[in-house]
């Protein structure tokens, strides 16, 4: 089985994903050993999707090709409620407030709260999360108040997966500083956090002043899972002591070992050895051959579904607790595609009902 992806890394070099470079640990603020406890067992979304020494199958949204960087959004809907129907674990919603066409991805187009509402209403047993929501971009309240109405409508099946914001070109347009995003990012965890949680919290910052006030909903478990996407320009030590969970790139396995080596080590470190998974996106392009070997493509591989079992049963060896599946650049119709992966590769892992 080939193991080599294109790795990221060259265009961290470049700028392009400044938030998957982990500061050293004194470069952060120290974490709040409160900050982040166990996320409760009953929580029905993260049990789905992460459970330790296994492997579960979700998808990024959108399920479509891009064209000029935007997809073709027809049908989406329907394709999700096909794929919670399917057994999949999750779906994964993007935030990419602005085009940058320089950049060439918008995403699913649809502001990621408003979309996640509407899957939602349309599914039943599937986790929904954000990958990720541009924290610094977002006033804190504001995605409390939504990660918490998600919470809610949903059922608890919501997970907030928040991100430090890869696209500079974006932050003026919001009179953000991109160099301040590592500050910014770690204050709105913390007000998120507070506001989920705590009745009536005092709270005053640069995002305000809070007093005597609530935020309502309240989620029915007692909070919501935070999860980093990419590393938000946190050391690993602040997001294992801070956060639920990781999700970063794909790369060579040997990296990605080495990457989860080094979480295991942060958790011993600063969550008393706790499980929190680690998970990541892969690209795929599925031949219509069954043992047709992969080929690297962008973040994954062009490959039959064996050759994808081998692959993903490699991951789960890692210690990989989540791939979201990626059909940006999939050239097969993705109805086919979800169909073929949901008989032949989904029954090879775990999803927890």
């Amino acid at each position: 089985m080939a193991t080599a992806v294109n790795s990221p890394d060259d265009r961290i070099r470049r700028g392009d994903h400044p938030e998957d470079v982990p500061l050293p640990a004194e470069a952060v603020l120290a974490p709040n050993p409160d900050q982040a406890g166990p996320v409760p067992s009953e929580h029905h979304g993260f049990s789905r999707v992460f459970r330790s020494g296994y492997l579960s199958i979700g998808f990024m949204m959108p399920l479509a090709r891009l064209e000029h960087g935007v997809p073709d959004m027809t049908g989406q809907l329907e394709l999700a409620t096909r794929v919670d129907r399917l057994g999949f674990a999750a779906l994964w919603a993007r935030d990419v407030p602005l085009f940058d066409p320089g950049f060439g991805d918008a995403g699913q187009i649809y502001d990621p709260w408003v979309w996640l509402g509407q899957l939602a209403a349309v599914t039943r047993e599937i986790t929904l999360s954000t990958a990720g929501i541009v924290l610094p971009l977002r006033h804190p309240l504001h995605t409390a108040k939504a990660a918490a109405t998600l919470d809610a409508v949903s059922d608890g099946r919501f997970m907030l997966g928040g991100a430090s914001g890869d696209r500079p070109s974006e932050f003026p347009a919001f009179n953000r500083r991109h160099g301040d995003r590592s500050t910014d990012y770690r204050e709105a965890v913390t007000v998120i956090r507070r506001a989920l949680v705590e009745a009536y919290p005092e709270m005053s910052g640069p995002f305000g002043n809070m007093s005597g006030l609530d935020l309502l909903p309240k989620p029915r478990h007692g909070g919501v899972p935070i999860l980093a996407i990419g590393s938000a320009q946190q050391s690993l030590q602040w997001i294992a002591g801070n956060l639920d969970g990781w999700m970063t790139y794909p790369r060579d396995q040997a990296d990605q070992k080495r990457r989860i080596d080094l979480w295991k080590l942060a958790l011993a470190e600063k969550a008393q050895g706790a499980f929190k998974p680690f998970g990541q996106p892969l690209f795929i392009d599925l031949s219509t051959h069954p043992d047709a070997p992969p080929t690297p493509i962008f973040l994954g591989f062009r490959l039959g579904r064996n050759a994808l079992v081998d692959h993903l049963d490699q991951l789960q060896r890692l210690g990989v607790n989540h791939v979201a599946l990626q059909l940006l650049h999939n050239q097969r119709p993705a109805d086919e595609t979800v169909e073929e992966l949901a008989e032949y590769v989904l029954p090879h892992f775990s999803t927890s009902r």
